[in-house]
């Protein structure tokens, strides 16, 4: 395709959140695709001014690479929109809806989509009783953090206090789980398709942050190993999860599959890393698709969210 009109493309990276290294890490990527690809592009480095920077840099289009809140949460697609500048990913409503754990579980119990049970953990409350309906193990999540921060695995009732306490130094509103016992899958969305399924394997309780961006002991099986039936029942269930959320473009859905088969979604990602270790390039590739080619297929389909409105 001619490149030329994309127009001058802004990469927006880094941000304020708790994700900032990994996005600055994988906007640095963005941009250098981009540029090996001909196309007219900068980065900018996000921060409370990035309305006055994108008016002075007189940019045609943005790919929003960053991750976590202000920049996944509908916040900076809220800026864009008023500045009617075309940006790849969900639109503001979609994005809100995604980075809020909680929300994205109400909303897929109600299109009758299966996530695991779930309790919020508010102030007082009794570990007895959430141990009781959830059994154990649990998961416990702030509902607004992405890259596994400030989650924890609970074996025990009374270790559902401490983890309380550590969710609670990223978030406000805490959920607590109940853990799935099986394998994990991650499914990456590319337009209106599912991309082959990766399996992931961790030595550690969870595919915690260190397992997702540092540690080499992390497995990423892809083809991932199901029968060719299952696994086109299970992005068929992907896309489903995505749709119901109102996202477009492209991001990941993750979800376990239980010892009976069963799948339970956990959560839905509008802007999944693009860094050496992360998995949306990864089954991009298994799909015959290069680092280069996947930036420019995301960066044509903010064509498409154009029409966004």
């Amino acid at each position: 395709m001619n490149v030329e009109e994309f127009g001058k493309v802004a990469v927006l990276m880094g941000g304020w959140s708790a994700e900032r290294e990994v996005s600055l890490k994988s906007g640095k990527a963005v941009l250098d695709a981009l540029l090996g690809r001909g196309v007219d592009a900068i980065g900018i480095d996000v921060d409370r001014n990035i309305v006055t920077t994108l008016q002075q840099a007189g940019v045609d289009r943005v790919f929003n690479i960053v991750h976590g809140r202000g920049g996944e949460d509908g916040v900076l697609q809220g800026a864009l929109e008023t500045l009617g500048i075309p940006y790849t990913g969900s639109g503001v409503l979609a994005s809100a809806l995604s980075m809020d754990k909680l929300r994205t579980k109400q909303l897929w119990l109600g299109a009758g989509l299966p996530t695991p049970a779930f309790e919020i953990l508010r102030e007082g409350f009794d570990s007895e009783q959430v141990v009781a309906k959830l059994g154990l193990p649990i998961m416990v999540k702030p509902a607004h953090e992405g890259s596994s921060i400030g989650m924890s695995k609970v074996n025990k009732a009374e270790e559902l206090y401490p983890a309380w306490q550590r969710a609670r130094e990223h978030d406000e509103v805490i959920l607590a789980e109940s853990w799935i016992t099986g394998g994990e899958y991650t499914a990456s969305i590319l337009g209106h398709r599912a991309l082959p399924l990766i399996m992931l394997e961790t030595a550690k309780d969870f595919y915690d942050y260190d397992a997702k961006y540092v540690s080499d002991d992390t497995r990423y099986i892809c083809p991932c190993g199901l029968d060719a039936g299952k696994e086109a029942q299970l992005q068929s269930l992907a896309l489903q999860a995505f749709d119901a959320l109102g996202s477009t473009g492209w991001g990941r859905v993750d979800f376990m599959l239980d010892a009976a088969g069963n799948p339970w979604l956990l959560e839905s990602n509008t802007l999944p890393g693009m860094t050496d270790h992360s998995l949306v390039p990864m089954a991009a590739r298994v799909a015959g698709l290069t680092f280069d080619e996947l930036v420019i297929r995301i960066l044509q389909l903010s064509l498409e969210g154009e029409l966004r409105g």
